[in-house]
Protein backbone atom coordinates (compact mmCIF):
# COMPACT_ATOMS: atom_id res chain seq x y z
CA UNK A 1 0.00 0.00 0.00
CA UNK A 2 1.42 3.35 -1.09
CA UNK A 3 0.59 6.27 1.19
CA UNK A 4 0.20 9.62 -0.54
CA UNK A 5 -1.62 12.92 0.00
CA UNK A 6 -1.15 13.90 -3.65
CA UNK A 7 -4.79 13.38 -4.66
CA UNK A 8 -5.93 15.90 -2.07
CA UNK A 9 -3.69 18.77 -3.25
CA UNK A 10 -5.87 21.78 -4.03
CA UNK A 11 -8.95 20.17 -2.50
CA UNK A 12 -11.08 21.75 0.22
CA UNK A 13 -11.08 20.51 3.80
CA UNK A 14 -13.23 21.73 6.70
CA UNK A 15 -11.73 21.33 10.19
CA UNK A 16 -13.96 22.12 13.16
CA UNK A 17 -12.51 23.21 16.49
CA UNK A 18 -9.45 24.54 14.65
CA UNK A 19 -8.56 27.34 17.06
CA UNK A 20 -6.28 25.24 19.27
CA UNK A 21 -4.98 21.79 20.13
CA UNK A 22 -5.74 18.88 17.82
CA UNK A 23 -7.81 20.94 15.38
CA UNK A 24 -5.08 23.54 14.89
CA UNK A 25 -2.47 20.80 14.41
CA UNK A 26 -4.65 19.05 11.79
CA UNK A 27 -5.35 22.31 9.94
CA UNK A 28 -1.62 23.08 9.85
CA UNK A 29 -0.66 19.67 8.48
CA UNK A 30 -3.36 19.77 5.80
CA UNK A 31 -2.19 23.21 4.65
CA UNK A 32 1.38 21.92 4.54
CA UNK A 33 0.12 19.10 2.30
CA UNK A 34 -1.38 21.56 -0.18
CA UNK A 35 -5.04 21.69 0.82
CA UNK A 36 -7.33 24.70 1.06
CA UNK A 37 -8.52 24.43 4.66
CA UNK A 38 -11.50 26.16 6.25
CA UNK A 39 -10.80 26.26 9.97
CA UNK A 40 -13.90 26.68 12.10
CA UNK A 41 -14.27 27.89 15.68
CA UNK A 42 -15.83 30.60 17.80
CA UNK A 43 -12.37 32.03 18.59
CA UNK A 44 -11.78 32.81 14.94
CA UNK A 45 -8.96 35.24 15.69
CA UNK A 46 -6.78 32.30 16.74
CA UNK A 47 -7.27 30.66 13.35
CA UNK A 48 -6.47 33.94 11.63
CA UNK A 49 -3.22 34.14 13.62
CA UNK A 50 -2.36 30.56 12.64
CA UNK A 51 -3.07 31.36 8.98
CA UNK A 52 -0.49 34.16 9.09
CA UNK A 53 2.21 31.65 10.04
CA UNK A 54 1.35 29.39 7.09
CA UNK A 55 1.72 31.88 4.25
CA UNK A 56 4.70 30.07 2.76
CA UNK A 57 3.05 26.63 2.69
CA UNK A 58 1.60 24.83 -0.33
CA UNK A 59 -2.00 25.25 0.80
CA UNK A 60 -3.99 27.96 2.53
CA UNK A 61 -5.98 28.35 5.73
CA UNK A 62 -9.24 30.33 5.81
CA UNK A 63 -10.91 31.22 9.10
CA UNK A 64 -14.65 30.92 9.68
CA UNK A 65 -16.49 31.80 12.88
CA UNK A 66 -19.32 29.50 13.94
CA UNK A 67 -21.00 28.16 17.05
CA UNK A 68 -21.17 24.44 16.35
CA UNK A 69 -23.94 23.93 18.89
CA UNK A 70 -26.16 25.90 16.48
CA UNK A 71 -27.37 23.68 13.63
CA UNK A 72 -28.23 26.60 11.35
CA UNK A 73 -24.70 27.97 11.69
CA UNK A 74 -23.31 24.60 10.60
CA UNK A 75 -25.42 24.70 7.45
CA UNK A 76 -24.28 28.27 6.73
CA UNK A 77 -20.67 27.11 7.17
CA UNK A 78 -20.94 24.70 4.26
CA UNK A 79 -22.79 27.23 2.11
CA UNK A 80 -20.00 29.75 2.76
CA UNK A 81 -17.31 27.14 2.08
CA UNK A 82 -18.83 26.20 -1.28
CA UNK A 83 -19.10 29.87 -2.28
CA UNK A 84 -15.68 31.01 -1.07
CA UNK A 85 -13.41 27.96 -1.25
CA UNK A 86 -15.18 25.27 -3.24
CA UNK A 87 -17.02 22.02 -2.53
CA UNK A 88 -15.74 20.21 0.54
CA UNK A 89 -13.77 17.01 -0.07
CA UNK A 90 -12.62 16.35 3.51
CA UNK A 91 -14.43 16.98 6.78
CA UNK A 92 -12.61 16.66 10.09
CA UNK A 93 -15.16 16.65 12.92
CA UNK A 94 -12.82 17.68 15.71
CA UNK A 95 -14.75 20.16 17.87
CA UNK A 96 -15.46 18.86 21.35
CA UNK A 97 -16.00 20.04 24.92
CA UNK A 98 -15.86 18.50 28.39
CA UNK A 99 -17.38 20.46 31.27
CA UNK A 100 -16.16 18.03 33.96
CA UNK A 101 -19.38 17.93 35.91
CA UNK A 102 -21.12 14.80 37.22
CA UNK A 103 -24.17 12.69 36.44
CA UNK A 104 -25.34 12.32 40.05
CA UNK A 105 -25.75 16.06 40.64
CA UNK A 106 -24.67 17.56 37.30
CA UNK A 107 -25.88 20.55 35.34
CA UNK A 108 -28.44 19.54 32.71
CA UNK A 109 -27.60 22.54 30.54
CA UNK A 110 -23.92 21.53 30.60
CA UNK A 111 -24.92 18.03 29.50
CA UNK A 112 -26.98 19.44 26.66
CA UNK A 113 -24.12 21.64 25.47
CA UNK A 114 -21.76 18.65 25.51
CA UNK A 115 -24.21 16.56 23.47
CA UNK A 116 -24.80 19.41 21.02
CA UNK A 117 -21.08 19.98 20.35
CA UNK A 118 -19.65 16.48 20.66
CA UNK A 119 -22.42 14.52 18.94
CA UNK A 120 -25.04 16.64 17.20
CA UNK A 121 -22.50 18.92 15.50
CA UNK A 122 -20.68 15.82 14.22
CA UNK A 123 -23.93 14.41 12.85
CA UNK A 124 -25.11 17.65 11.24
CA UNK A 125 -21.73 18.58 9.77
CA UNK A 126 -21.35 15.07 8.33
CA UNK A 127 -24.79 15.28 6.73
CA UNK A 128 -24.03 18.68 5.18
CA UNK A 129 -20.57 17.68 3.95
CA UNK A 130 -21.74 14.41 2.42
CA UNK A 131 -24.59 16.22 0.68
CA UNK A 132 -22.04 18.53 -0.97
CA UNK A 133 -19.75 15.62 -1.86
CA UNK A 134 -22.57 13.65 -3.50
CA UNK A 135 -23.85 16.65 -5.47
CA UNK A 136 -20.35 17.27 -6.81
CA UNK A 137 -19.37 13.60 -7.37
CA UNK A 138 -16.53 13.86 -4.85
CA UNK A 139 -15.22 10.66 -3.29
CA UNK A 140 -14.43 12.48 -0.09
CA UNK A 141 -13.48 11.53 3.45
CA UNK A 142 -15.15 12.27 6.79
CA UNK A 143 -12.94 11.79 9.85
CA UNK A 144 -14.43 11.97 13.33
CA UNK A 145 -12.01 12.79 16.14
CA UNK A 146 -13.30 10.39 18.75
CA UNK A 147 -11.61 9.24 21.98
CA UNK A 148 -10.52 6.06 23.70
CA UNK A 149 -13.44 6.94 25.99
CA UNK A 150 -15.61 5.99 23.04
CA UNK A 151 -14.39 2.42 23.54
CA UNK A 152 -14.01 2.05 27.31
CA UNK A 153 -14.72 4.00 30.50
CA UNK A 154 -12.17 5.14 33.09
CA UNK A 155 -12.96 5.16 36.79
CA UNK A 156 -12.11 8.84 37.10
CA UNK A 157 -13.96 11.74 38.79
CA UNK A 158 -16.15 14.19 36.89
CA UNK A 159 -16.33 12.28 33.62
CA UNK A 160 -20.07 13.09 33.43
CA UNK A 161 -21.59 12.39 29.98
CA UNK A 162 -18.43 12.97 27.94
CA UNK A 163 -17.79 9.20 27.47
CA UNK A 164 -21.44 8.72 26.50
CA UNK A 165 -21.06 11.27 23.70
CA UNK A 166 -17.90 9.54 22.49
CA UNK A 167 -19.54 6.11 22.54
CA UNK A 168 -22.25 7.72 20.45
CA UNK A 169 -19.64 9.00 17.99
CA UNK A 170 -18.31 5.43 17.68
CA UNK A 171 -21.81 4.16 16.89
CA UNK A 172 -22.56 7.09 14.58
CA UNK A 173 -19.35 6.57 12.58
CA UNK A 174 -20.09 2.89 11.99
CA UNK A 175 -23.76 3.54 11.18
CA UNK A 176 -22.76 6.21 8.68
CA UNK A 177 -20.24 3.82 7.12
CA UNK A 178 -22.97 1.24 6.58
CA UNK A 179 -25.27 3.87 5.04
CA UNK A 180 -22.53 4.83 2.57
CA UNK A 181 -21.93 1.14 1.78
CA UNK A 182 -25.64 0.68 1.08
CA UNK A 183 -25.57 3.73 -1.20
CA UNK A 184 -22.58 2.22 -3.03
CA UNK A 185 -20.75 5.44 -2.26
CA UNK A 186 -16.96 5.68 -2.29
CA UNK A 187 -17.00 8.38 0.38
CA UNK A 188 -14.93 7.18 3.34
CA UNK A 189 -15.69 7.65 7.02
CA UNK A 190 -13.10 7.03 9.74
CA UNK A 191 -12.77 7.40 13.49
CA UNK A 192 -9.54 8.57 15.13
CA UNK A 193 -9.52 7.87 18.88
CA UNK A 194 -6.76 9.52 20.91
CA UNK A 195 -5.71 8.67 24.41
CA UNK A 196 -4.76 11.58 26.65
CA UNK A 197 -3.59 14.57 24.61
CA UNK A 198 -2.05 17.78 25.94
CA UNK A 199 -4.87 20.19 25.01
CA UNK A 200 -7.01 22.89 26.62
CA UNK A 201 -9.75 20.36 27.42
CA UNK A 202 -7.82 19.54 30.62
CA UNK A 203 -7.62 23.15 31.84
CA UNK A 204 -10.53 22.79 34.29
CA UNK A 205 -9.22 19.54 35.78
CA UNK A 206 -8.14 19.29 39.41
CA UNK A 207 -4.41 20.09 39.45
CA UNK A 208 -3.30 16.97 41.33
CA UNK A 209 -5.26 14.81 38.88
CA UNK A 210 -3.84 16.74 35.93
CA UNK A 211 -0.22 16.44 37.09
CA UNK A 212 -0.60 12.66 37.35
CA UNK A 213 -2.02 12.44 33.82
CA UNK A 214 0.43 14.93 32.27
CA UNK A 215 3.29 12.50 32.86
CA UNK A 216 1.90 10.46 29.96
CA UNK A 217 0.40 12.63 27.23
CA UNK A 218 0.34 12.73 23.46
CA UNK A 219 0.95 15.93 21.52
CA UNK A 220 -1.75 17.32 19.19
CA UNK A 221 0.64 16.71 16.29
CA UNK A 222 0.55 12.97 17.04
CA UNK A 223 -3.18 12.93 16.32
CA UNK A 224 -2.75 15.07 13.21
CA UNK A 225 -0.27 12.44 11.98
CA UNK A 226 -2.96 9.80 12.47
CA UNK A 227 -5.44 11.84 10.44
CA UNK A 228 -2.96 12.30 7.61
CA UNK A 229 -2.27 8.56 7.67
CA UNK A 230 -5.97 7.76 7.20
CA UNK A 231 -6.26 10.33 4.41
CA UNK A 232 -3.10 9.05 2.69
CA UNK A 233 -4.49 5.59 1.94
CA UNK A 234 -5.42 4.68 -1.66
CA UNK A 235 -9.06 5.19 -2.73
CA UNK A 236 -9.86 1.48 -2.30
CA UNK A 237 -8.50 1.33 1.28
CA UNK A 238 -10.47 2.45 4.34
CA UNK A 239 -8.87 2.91 7.73
CA UNK A 240 -12.00 2.46 9.80
CA UNK A 241 -10.52 3.17 13.23
CA UNK A 242 -7.22 4.56 14.47
CA UNK A 243 -6.52 4.33 18.21
CA UNK A 244 -3.51 6.36 19.33
CA UNK A 245 -2.28 6.06 22.91
CA UNK A 246 0.85 7.31 24.69
CA UNK A 247 3.28 4.61 25.74
CA UNK A 248 2.63 3.69 29.35
CA UNK A 249 -0.89 5.09 29.52
CA UNK A 250 -2.52 3.18 32.40
CA UNK A 251 -6.13 3.48 31.19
Amino acid sequence: MVLSMERWIGKVAVVTGASSGIGAAIAKQLVENGLLVVGVARRVERIEDLAKTLGDKKGKLLAYKADLSNREEIKLLFDWTSDNAGPVAILINNAGIHTRTTIVDGDVEAWKKTIDVNLMATCVASREAISVMRKNNIDGHVININSILGHGIWNSPNMDIYPATKYAVTAFTETLRFELVNLKSKIKVSSVSPGVVDTEIFENMDRSEFENIKKRMLNPEDIADGVVYALSTPPHVLVKEVIIKPVGEPY
